[in-house]
């Protein structure tokens, strides 16, 4: 069977080489996409790299050089229902969600799939959603194979407004779980100006071009079901006895002008964990690996510490 996925190019976001996409057989059986991308020369290790909501494979693939150039094997994870991953409802430009556990499962497969051509030490980097879930997957059980995290404005409490967790139940009590929570849009055409994901006018236009060359890889608004899931496991994570079994280091990267997730929430999460700790990127975006440079810069002077620290070069 071949299991060679497609990937989306432009003439400014080229696919890295020494890789490429793959399908693999996530919860109940749903085809879902990754890539791995090797490096040159011997590898210090292994990043598993999470994306965040809306986002798919190809967005990263920046990152993904950059994580190249300092040694490391990429495995980018691009979860179901976004990307060309596995979408749980017929309309595709629903972001729905059907639990952390389902979530977590594919964490599990996916993993399992690709151990085999990722050198250890792993590294876990996850954004947004794909922090939240980075580390719940490493506090339920994946922090030994792990020997580090770097979590980028990860979404550990969501700015909603105090009704927001009534209106959710109500709207699942009546069997409206996968109704829009918000007003679609047309994520291709949102302006530049007024955004709230980076300073950046030149990566901000990259990320429109890709769903514009490829219409497959758009995800609109959120349903309520996708919310019932963000604020169950946010409310997860913020019990400490939840956080016992990720002893290993995490890095906890905030933007300070995140208008998106709670970075109050980040910080009280990164004392509860038994080695966290919390860094602000001042004045970043919610986006910050899609950020100015200066601004990009920060995260990966706060990764390539911990990465010295746990998987040294030669």
């Amino acid at each position: 069977m071949d299991r060679a996925a497609p990937l989306t190019e432009l003439s400014d976001a080229p696919v890295p080489p020494r890789g490429g996409a793959e399908w693999f057989e996530g919860e109940g059986g749903a085809r879902l996409r990754a890539a791995l991308f090797r490096t040159e020369g011997r590898p210090r290790g292994s990043v598993i790299l999470s994306t965040g909501r809306t986002e798919a494979i190809e967005k990263y693939f920046e990152v993904v050089r950059d994580l190249q150039q300092r040694g490391f094997v990429v495995l980018v994870n691009e979860w179901r229902g976004q990307g060309l991953s596995h979408r749980d409802l017929p309309d595709r430009l629903k972001g729905h969600a059907l639990g952390a556990e389902t979530y977590l499962a594919d964490y599990r497969a996916l993993l399992v799939a690709f151990e085999a051509r990722l050198p250890k030490p792993w590294i876990a980097i996850g954004h947004s959603m794909g922090g939240c879930l980075t580390l719940m997957a490493l506090a339920r059980g994946q922090a030994p194979r792990f020997a580090g995290a770097v979590l980028c404005a990860p979404m550990l409490g969501l700015r909603l407004p105090r009704f927001a967790r009534a209106l959710v139940a109500l709207r699942l009590l009546t069997g409206r779980a996968g109704d829009w929570a918000q007003p679609p849009g047309d994520p291709a055409s949102e302006p530049f100006e007024g955004n709230v994901l980076t300073r950046d006018p030149a990566r901000y236009k990259r990320g429109k071009d890709l769903i514009r060359a490829n219409p497959d890889l758009t995800l609109s608004s959120p349903t309520w079901g996708w919310l019932d899931f963000a604020l169950r496991a946010t409310a997860w994570l913020a019990k400490g006895e939840n956080l016992k079994g990720a002893t290993l280091p995490v890095v906890i990267v905030s933007a300070s002008a995140d208008k998106l997730v709670s970075n109050a929430d980040q910080k009280a999460i990164a004392a509860l964990l038994p080695a966290g700790e919390f860094v602000s990127v001042e004045g970043a975006e919610h986006e910050i690996l899609m950020e100015t440079d200066p601004l990009r810069d920060q995260f990966w002077a706060h990764f390539d510490a911990l990465a010295d620290q746990v998987a040294p070069k030669a």
